[in-house]
């Protein structure tokens, strides 16, 4: 029961809340916005994967950058302009 206390000392914590600040809150963002598209792909798509899926695999692989891609990213005009 002796538990030892010295693993949770502020400097060793900073590492893991840089690693959830920029990786995690960012996929969260992704993944709970409705921003980003659906989780299937548009009809007639041959990618099985929908734009969700697609931000989630940039935002895992680019981190900051790819969550800065999609935070950035310009809205859609409309077709008729």
């Amino acid at each position: 029961m002796n538990a030892d206390l010295s693993a949770w000392i502020p400097g060793a914590l900073i590492p893991w809340l840089v690693l959830f600040a920029l990786y995690g809150l960012p996929l969260l963002h992704v993944a709970l916005s409705r921003r980003c598209g659906g989780w299937r792909p548009p009809a007639g798509s041959r990618c099985p994967f929908g734009p969700r899926a697609g931000w989630l695999v940039m935002v895992l692989m680019l981190g900051p950058v790819g969550w800065l891609m999609f935070a950035l990213r310009r809205p859609r005009r409309a077709s008729g302009r």
